[in-house]
């Protein structure tokens, strides 16, 4: 973008997360000294020759940004500034950004920001926001060397038009760029300054007005609070049910003369020769389960520490950059678990089980980001990541993270392999011909709708974050949906694999991952209505950056919700064995 850019200033460093997120800081011509207060003070002009194609090209770079509500980020003292408005229901909404500008269309409908100046009225004109008055509230401290501590900064864009830039006075119209202007086009950019102490607000308490201003955070407390009380009461009804049913047949079994058990025998019991029979592809789902774990642990880990307070937005990237140092040092305990599952599964060839556990999703979310960074560097986008931090992601990879895999898949196929309560048949029984509720495809749908149910009001909110200028703080109850939603999908998928067992089928190890890791179909359908029902995305390169990046969440959401699923459905039929009097 064409603003006015900062003299002899070295940008600050940013860590890995803020890298990754895009969050580039560029130093500010914006100076101002505590307590000196500024009014109307210019920072530069910029001048476009619409005959000249360098010219017309950035200005209609800056409409087009316009047009798409992009929007401006500043920062002082670690805080954001922010724009506060009055919104619906007397509330007041504090943004920690503010637009670049605004349009009004050809039939006169004002668009975005156009809406709260009556003087923004030409058609098929763009106004920009080239003035801005700043307020600094400070708290004064006691007995503290400071003296004071900056605890908000806010501001109010402007349009100004100046007729003379070079000592403006910020009172005329506003600045209007007509959609088909020709010939040349000044823009001043000013600035005013104000400071004003504020006795009610503490330091430690600064962030607490932009945090509690954000929309519908009420209505999410109720919707969070709502969906918890559901969830609960529905897990409540499976774990009744499935212990009712199952100690009905466990007894009913125990109580049958051994004579006559191949004559009585029916449901589950009649399988229990083949529940434990090596899954197809045992080699693709042990590497998948391996994954898992290591997303698993990481999440669980992070939010634990998210509600902490140790990843708070002030703490900028931190959230990420935590995430990305846990996977690389859990490679350990995703190559043991990848191995011992394999070798459960009767699988010899452990090199290859290593090397794809460290490479196979990993590798597919890396080649996705790459490609994604990719066209950022086409565009010339400053989200670009630069290439040392992408080899410094290989490093991060290659160096730490394969290593510990190999190290925990050694130490997992040197463990004997996962004794079963019961010997496998040497022939495999035939399985019955199925209902239609009992066939893969039917009960895999149904097993994601309930967890999908339990995550898709904070998926809503995480998403509004992510593209929406909007900030996620709320991590405590993250963290409660988090737990919800594990226990939420082995109950389902527990539910679902007894009634696959009773109708005599067997296959039920890719059934369980599945059933569970369908939430993700489910995160996929929800994130293609958010991005035509909320989004004002235009361009491919722009759509395919969302559907790229929602592609990768989707699988580690995938791997993440079916694989704790599959380890306790791992010991469900086992134990149901082990219950029943089968020897």
């Amino acid at each position: 973008f064409d603003f006015c850019q900062a003299e002899g200033k070295k940008r600050p460093s940013e860590n890995l997360g803020q890298v990754l997120f895009g969050e580039r800081i560029e130093p500010s011509p914006y100076r101002f000294t505590f307590k000196n207060k500024e009014t109307c003070k210019s920072v530069c002009t910029k001048t476009y020759d619409t005959t000249k194609p360098e010219d017309k090209q950035k200005l209609d770079f800056l409409k087009k940004s316009m047009l798409l509500n992009y929007q401006h980020h500043w920062i002082v003292d670690n805080m954001p500034v922010t724009w506060c408005y009055d919104v619906e229901d007397d509330q007041r909404f504090c943004n920690p950004g503010f637009p670049i500008g605004c349009y009004i269309t050809e039939d006169g409908r004002p668009k975005d920001a156009c809406v709260i100046n009556s003087e923004f009225h030409e058609k098929d004109t763009f106004y920009i926001f080239n003035h801005v008055d700043i307020q600094i509230y400070y708290h004064v401290v006691e007995n503290e060397a400071l003296g004071a501590r900056l605890v908000a900064a806010k501001l109010e864009p402007k349009s100004y038009k100046h007729t003379h830039p070079d000592n403006p006075d910020c009172s005329g119209p506003p600045m209007d760029i007509s959609n088909k202007a020709n010939g040349e086009v000044k823009i001043a950019y000013t600035y005013s300054v104000s400071f004003q102490e504020e006795k009610n607000i503490r330091w430690a308490s600064r962030w607490d007005y932009i945090l509690e201003s954000m929309p519908h955070t009420h209505i999410q407390w109720f919707s969070i609070m709502n969906s918890l009380v559901i969830v609960l009461f529905l897990s409540g009804m499976v774990a009744m049910i499935m212990l009712r049913t199952l100690h009905k047949d466990i007894a009913r079994y125990n109580q049958m003369d051994s004579t006559e058990d191949a004559q009585e025998e029916f449901g589950w019991k009649l399988v229990h020769g083949d529940i434990f029979r090596p899954p197809r592809k045992g080699m693709l789902l042990s590497v998948f389960l391996g994954s898992g774990t290591q997303i698993l642990i990481m999440t669980f880990v992070t939010l634990f520490f998210a509600c902490l307070g140790f990843l708070s937005p002030a703490n900028r990237g931190a959230l990420m950059t935590c995430a990305v140092v846990l996977w690389v040092l859990l490679g350990t305990p995703a190559g043991y678990v990848a191995a011992r599952f394999y070798k459960s599964f009767g699988g010899e060839k452990w090199k290859t089980n290593v090397l794809l556990t460290s490479f196979l999703c990993p590798g597919i979310v890396f080649a996705d980001f790459f490609i994604m960074n990719l066209i950022l560097w086409g565009e010339g986008s400053s989200a670009a990541i630069p290439f040392g931090t992408l080899v410094a992601i290989l490093a991060l990879w290659f160096c730490i993270s394969v290593p510990l895999t190999f190290i925990g898949a050694y130490f997992g196929f040197k463990k004997n392999a996962i004794e079963h309560p019961v010997r496998t048949n040497q022939i495999p029984r035939q399985i019955p011909e199925q209902s239609f509720y009992t066939k893969p495809l039917p009960g895999i749908i149904m097993g994601g709708i309930l967890p999908f149910g339990c995550i898709f009001i904070q998926l809503f909110f995480i998403l509004n974050s992510i593209w929406s200028h909007q900030m996620y703080y709320m991590f405590g109850f993250l963290f409660l949906v988090f737990i919800i939603l594990v226990i939420t999908c082995s109950e389902a998928t527990i539910l679902l694999c007894y009634f696959h067992l009773c109708a005599e089928d067997y296959h039920w190890q890719w059934r369980s991952f599945l059933t569970s890791g369908f939430t993700a179909v489910y995160f996929l359908i929800y994130a293609i209505h958010y991005f035509f029902s909320k989004l004002q995305i235009t361009g491919t390169a722009s759509t395919i950056l969302y559907f790229g990046y929602t592609m990768i969440m989707v699988l580690i959401f995938f791997l993440f919700t079916g694989k704790h699923t599959e380890i306790f459905d791992f010991f469900f039929p086992g134990s149901c064995v082990a219950f029943c009097n089968s020897d």
